[in-house]
């Protein structure tokens, strides 16, 4: 039996089985360039801009845009899923709760709270896990561990939530990690989160890494996450890995 067209995603070219997941979609044509050779457009309807190209390994990588929150990334994700995408990393930004984080370093998620609605709605614990192989690799390829919380509200007004956060153990808070590994989970998919720190939180203000600072970790996210996936083909051994800066 056929499995029945996507509802949201309009393929226009092949998907691979391994993806990069920007929010943005501007992100996924700038990573699409950055590590992909002859790149194609594999999804524009709804703004959600997609390639699938060859990456430097010789096999290929898909990067798509999820949108931005959990509600748009559980379609697109479920969605590619059932195209046959099995390997997943979502390459998204995230503000630091506390001190000592850098303005456009890279972190990479070792465990991700769940205090948005659609990792709740999924049936997702209090916590989740990224597949651990893929955050190793992650890690090799120069991205700082750390525990994010995902939620729904970027402009949050609910006095004490950071502190909150904090207590609870988050270094970063983000919006769509926790929705991606809730599928992943239910979909046996491995996923994985890198995220560029683009926002300093700490005292209740916040300061934001500027155009061109976060055009250039858009792509150091893509470079770290590919290197993550070729692991096994020994690039992490044989390239440079991404600044954390």
């Amino acid at each position: 039996m056929t499995a029945p067209p996507p509802i949201h995603l309009r393929p226009a070219a092949e998907l691979a089985q391994r993806v990069l997941l920007p929010g943005d979609p501007h992100r996924a044509m700038a990573v699409a360039q950055a590590v992909l050779e002859g790149p194609r457009m594999f999804n524009h309807t709804r703004g959600l801009w997609g390639y699938t190209g060859t990456a430097r390994d010789g096999e290929p990588l898909s990067v798509q845009a999820t949108g931005m929150g959990g509600p748009s990334a559980a379609i697109v994700v479920e969605e590619l899923i059932d195209l046959g995408a099995t390997t997943l990393i979502r390459i998204g930004t995230c503000g630091a709760l506390g001190a000592g984080a850098q303005l456009g370093e890279l972190v990479v998620a070792r465990e991700v709270l769940c205090a948005d609605g659609t990792s709740a709605a999924l049936g997702a614990p209090e916590r989740l896990t990224p597949d651990p192989g893929l955050t190793g690799d992650l890690e090799r390829a120069g991205a700082r561990p750390a525990v994010a919380v995902s939620t729904d509200v970027f402009y949050e007004l609910r006095a004490g939530i950071e502190e909150r956060w904090l207590a609870a153990g988050a270094q970063v808070v983000e919006m769509e990690a926790a929705t991606l590994l809730a599928i992943a989970t239910r979909r046996m998919a491995k996923a994985a989160v890198v995220l560029a720190v683009s926002d300093l939180l700490e005292g209740g203000k916040r300061v934001r890494l500027d155009a061109e600072g976060m055009e250039a970790a858009g792509v150091r996210l893509g470079e770290a996450a590919w290197l993550a996936l070729s692991a096994g083909g020994g690039y992490l051994e044989t390239s440079e890995t991404v600044s954390r800066s």
